[in-house]
């Protein structure tokens, strides 16, 4: 006989772990490869070698999510990238 619990496991996990937003970086003419992988590293908590796909990414797509994360803790990283001169927005 299968429980019928208020709340699946499968959802209680999924709504414990909201991954749900991005932070998205866009591709500028100011920001150098350099700067940009350095913000990466700085404020996305990426090595080297993935903040420099990140930015290959974006500049040949025209923009890529850096980082996936809840609201709450991508607010902080996309204000410091934003800050930092980088065009980059949170995204559902």
């Amino acid at each position: 006989m299968v429980e019928n619990p208020s709340v699946l496991p499968e959802i209680e996990q999924e709504i414990l772990t909201d991954k749900s937003w991005a932070v998205v970086l866009y591709n500028d003419e100011v920001n150098t490869f350099e700067w940009v992988i350095k913000c990466l590293v700085t404020y996305c908590g990426h090595n080297e070698i993935q903040a420099e796909q990140c930015a290959w990414f974006v500049h040949h797509k025209g923009k890529y999510p850096v980082k996936h994360g809840s609201l709450e803790d991508l607010i902080p990283v996309c204000s410091a990238l934003c800050d930092q001169g980088l065009a980059a927005k949170l995204e559902q």
